[in-house]
């Protein structure tokens, strides 16, 4: 059975669209849409509503550390809009799902990523589109366990849960042959961006679950650049899917 996997889709609605051909199933593991575009800060809906120039001083502001200065400059942007700045940030991700699940293939087997919203998924679930989040499934003959959403972190994106909620999760996936995840294991050289120049958070549960009983394969996203995007822990095969957005072409798994 060839599965293809993707992470880290952020907007790409037409590269989605064709992302089962030749598959007969697709593994989503998240970040579905484009808030912020690093590489093109014209791009995303911070640019839409506040504008290219204002996302390019956002984004060199958060890549600085500086998260508190980010953070309240953008109040004051996002008040000048007037009204809730939510309600406004809602419909354009209410907009970007509607396109994004209505161009996914199926069958389809999803977990949500740390900037994903997980209340407004139920709204664009098509037929054949199964979200999984601390749960298992078969598919091929293998079990497949899910685990979606980030670790807490200074830049505040909207699914992100305490390491104890995390934790949780990831057993609740215990004895799984294909451990499927948003974030990686907290291995420095995997959690490494070389592009963005920074260390993203990784799950010390996952990496005690490689540990325990040794999945066969660790699937994940979120470092868009990896320092290493492939790597053995013990038996199991630890692999970074890619970046979706920018490769347009998923991650093949025959099974």
């Amino acid at each position: 059975m060839r599965l293809h996997v993707v992470s880290d889709v952020h907007g790409s609605v037409e590269a989605l669209a064709r992302a089962g051909e030749g598959a007969e199933a697709l593994i989503c593991l998240g970040d579905l849409i484009l808030f912020l575009d690093y590489d093109d800060p014209s791009q995303g809906i911070f640019a839409d509503l506040l504008g290219a120039d204002n996302a390019r001083r956002f984004i060199a502001l958060r890549t600085a550390g500086r998260f508190e200065e980010a953070r309240t400059w953008s109040a004051e942007l996002w008040s000048e809009l007037g009204g809730d700045h939510w309600t406004q940030v809602q419909a354009a991700v209410r907009q970007q799902y509607d396109q994004l699940f209505a161009a996914m293939p199926t069958p389809a087997y999803l977990t949500y990523g740390n900037v994903d919203v997980p209340a407004l998924w139920a709204d664009y679930l098509r037929p054949g589109q199964q979200v999984l989040d601390g749960g298992t499934t078969q598919i091929g003959g293998l079990t497949f366990g899910f685990v979606g959403g980030g670790l807490r972190s200074p830049y505040r994106t909207p699914f992100e849960i305490s390491d104890e909620e995390y934790a949780a999760k990831v057993e609740a996936t215990a004895g799984c042959d294909v451990l499927c995840c948003h974030i990686p294991p907290a291995v420095p050289e995997l959690t490494y961006d070389v592009g963005a120049r920074r260390f993203e958070r990784g799950s010390r549960a996952t990496l005690d679950a490689v540990r325990r009983w040794g999945p066969r394969l660790l699937l994940y996203g979120h470092v868009h650049q990896p320092l290493v995007a492939r790597t053995r822990l013990g038996r199991t095969e630890c692999v970074n899917v890619g970046h979706f957005r920018a490769r347009r072409r998923p991650f093949v798994l025959d099974v």
